[in-house]
């Protein structure tokens, strides 16, 4: 009876299939409380970007935009605040509670001993842990990226914010699957140098303010600024809306330039006095132009994935040639 019951339903035991198997398999489900917080904030921000977009045209549309000039500022809004602190808190997620715990949890609790001590080498348990990391902070980069870029770049005239600025620049374009990627690798990093878990979470999380700040200044020289000179205490022309001002000099007729505030007197004779002895006549601006942002976020993008090049490749050769 047995024998005719196991002929007619074979099916019932074949085993299940699964998607990922294996190593892959068990690196995610040990990692399934992060991968299900990262994805579901992914999808809160992408649904939250989508309806503050719908909202927002409704009103503009209703105020007469594209066709009449509206007084209206997103970054004003409340939704654009929630957007803003998803967006600047993923990469400290990620570095944090992704990156750091990836080989120092395992280190620290036995986990990585266990493993390769199993069916695989310690490289291809490296490898799988990598591959996840760098997936999902890809995935959530690439998905983000693209509903805010979809939000900002056709109303850009209505966000208040220079594109120029991190909650614009690092957002858009590839800067944020490239900066997901660099921060996740400067966490595992950190966490394979110090091989306990909350010392590489709390190093990590001062190496991210610290890598705030340097970014910050990198961003603004990613690309050459230019000058442009016109008529002193006349309107800059209108094309240079969307530019960005790095500086702003006065010159004379030879093109020597002198500082803004050279000629900033008490009184209105010293400073005319002033402008005369130099033969002050110009305004001078020296700018960035918005149609250098796409250069220059790649630009960016490339610093950050070399970056994290760097970063992998050092994990890769230390845990390589340390014990675990």
């Amino acid at each position: 009876m047995s024998t005719r019951t196991l002929t007619e339903n074979p099916t019932e035991l074949r085993p299940r299939r699964r998607l990922l198997r294996g190593l892959p398999w068990l690196v995610v489900r040990q990692h399934r409380t992060a991968l299900a917080s990262v994805l579901a904030l992914t999808v809160f921000g992408v649904l939250w970007i989508v309806y503050q977009r719908h909202e927002m045209l409704q009103l503009v549309q209703a105020a007469g935009w594209p066709e009449k000039e509206v007084r209206y500022a997103v970054d004003d809004s409340r939704g654009y605040g929630v957007i803003a602190s998803l967006l600047s808190g993923l990469p400290l997620i990620l570095a944090v509670f992704v990156g750091a715990p990836l080989i120092a949890g395992d280190r620290e609790n036995g986990t990585a001993q266990l493993v390769t001590t199993q069916s695989v080498t310690r490289r291809q348990w490296l490898v799988a842990k990598l591959a996840f990391a760098y997936g999902l902070a890809l995935v959530c980069g690439l998905v983000l990226s693209a509903a805010f870029t979809w939000w900002w770049q056709p109303h850009r005239s209505l966000f208040y914010t220079k594109w120029i600025e991190g909650p614009i620049f690092d957002n858009t374009g590839p800067v944020l699957p490239a900066l997901l990627l660099f921060v996740t690798a400067m966490g595992i990093t950190v966490g394979v140098l110090l091989r306990r878990l909350v010392p590489a979470m709390a190093v990590t999380l001062a190496f991210m303010a610290i890598s705030a700040y340097v970014w910050d200044e990198i961003r603004m020289r990613l690309g050459p600024t230019q000058m442009f000179t016109y008529p002193k205490d006349t309107e800059l022309p209108a094309r240079f809306a969307e530019s960005y001002e790095v500086d702003r000099w006065v010159g004379n007729a030879d093109g020597q330039l002198f500082g803004w505030g050279t000629c900033a007197e008490a009184t209105d004779e010293a400073q005319n006095a002033c402008i005369a002895k130099h033969g002050i006549v110009n305004d001078v601006i020296e700018y960035l132009d918005h149609d250098q942002m796409a250069a220059m976020q790649w630009t960016g993008a490339g610093i950050l994935l070399a970056g994290t090049a760097v970063l992998t490749a050092f994990v890769l050769w230390r845990v390589s040639r340390r014990p675990l």
